[in-house]
């Protein structure tokens, strides 16, 4: 049969899917929490039930060894051996390259960007090494977050610093979230009933982590994140885009090195910052709609900085056709959809209301009339992930 297993790797957590691509279906799904710590959970998700285990996952390789027992034995068996699963689909944070098989070769350049990200890239790399255990022999592909951003032109790729430095170690925006911007882009299109080259996109992912891109053409034209995705919009707890000169001050006036100042921009700012309340939309909406001032100021920055991208990217483009949310936010804080596109119908975007009453639902919530069409199109990376995998068995 033709399965593609589907790893996301955290450092003590690994998201999975298992997806027949003769249909596009997910056989099977789930997480396995607290890897190599005390109290493992795992839970496996399979033909409308769910069961959650509470095991110790001494490592990744553990416990894929369970899933992979899970997903060929008992009362949760979906496939009859690990011969029905063709290849293995990871998630990679970053590349110059468009998805490959990963050879020593691959896997060694994928190692060689820890220093960009230092969180992420050694967690992935435990899960592809533990993948090659466990699902011995099967085809390893690498989906890299950035590659639908390689399409940039220079002048938006660019930063204005000393072009040697660009020359020497690669700095440039790169742009992440490309798997889902991809998803979002060829599934409208293909609600249209158009080529994905007929059309321009905002696409806007917003979540805990966020995005917004210009897809002009069906390819990304400028985004809003960069050389890490530290930049762009405010986010839960990253910062977006700020002053370069503010990390040198709060660094002189709090004392701090660079890397700490750099972990309060990831991990302490955003939306968590602002309100001092959450990192979580939702619990912020709630502060707020409770009085709490410094929730609506995160609420109302986030929603500007929003607005401002849009506008800016219909303006690059010279038009736009549609603009569509998704991740978190996007696809279930109807409040927040809303407060975006309102005073933007001088540029054709007009929201209907009733039709914009839904969470985490594919629909089209443009009001009749409306020149850009608004969508909600719930992101699917893991089926982008396994698109590309089966493509390179």
């Amino acid at each position: 049969m033709n399965n593609v297993f589907v790893v996301n790797a955290g450092s003590s957590s690994l998201k999975y899917q298992l997806i027949n691509m003769a249909d596009e279906s997910v056989l099977a799904s789930g997480n396995c929490e607290r890897i190599g710590i005390e109290g493992g959970i795992l839970t496996y998700k399979w033909n409308g039930e769910k069961k959650v285990l509470n095991e110790e996952l001494a490592n990744h390789k553990a416990a894929l060894d369970k899933v992979v027992a899970l997903l060929t034995s008992g009362e949760t068996k979906v496939i009859d051996s690990m011969d029905d699963i063709v290849a293995v689909g990871h998630r990679v944070a970053f590349s110059m390259s468009q998805s490959n098989e990963i050879t020593d070769e691959v896997l060694a350049g994928i190692e060689g960007t820890v220093s960009m990200f230092p969180l992420h890239i050694p967690a992935m790399v435990t899960g592809i090494k533990a993948c090659r255990e466990t699902f011995a022999g099967k085809v390893q592909v690498a989906v890299y977050d950035n590659s639908f951003h390689l399409s940039m032109p220079d002048k938006a790729y660019m930063y204005a610093i000393p072009y040697e430095y660009y020359e020497k170690y690669g700095m440039r925006r790169y742009g992440y979230h490309g798997t889902s911007h991809r998803y979002v882009t060829l599934r409208l299109a293909e609600i249209l009933g158009k080529k994905p080259e007929e059309l321009k996109i905002v696409s806007c992912h917003l979540g805990n982590g966020s995005s917004i891109t210009a897809v002009d053409g069906g390819k990304s034209v400028d985004t809003t994140m960069g050389y890490t995705p530290l930049a762009g919009l405010m986010m839960g707890t990253r910062s977006g885009d700020v002053d370069p000169a503010l990390i040198n001050a709060i660094a002189q006036k709090e004392n701090l090195n660079n890397e700490e100042v750099n972990a309060i921009l990831n991990k302490k700012s955003g939306l968590l910052g602002i309100s001092g309340v959450s990192s979580d939309a939702r619990d912020v909406v709630g502060a707020m709609n409770e009085g709490n001032e410094r929730a609506a100021l995160a609420l109302e920055k986030f929603i500007y900085e929003v607005k401002k991208f849009i506008g800016a990217y219909a303006t690059a483009m010279g038009g736009v056709d549609a603009i569509v949310f998704t991740a978190g936010i996007g696809e279930n804080s109807k409040e927040l959809r809303a407060e975006i596109c309102q005073g933007m119908e001088y540029m054709g975007v007009k929201m209907d209301m009733e039709k914009n009453n839904v969470r985490g639902q594919e629909v089209d919530v443009s009001a009749a009339g409306s020149k850009v069409k608004i969508f909600i199109i719930p992101t699917n990376e893991e089926l982008m992930i396994a698109m590309d995998t089966a493509a390179l068995c």
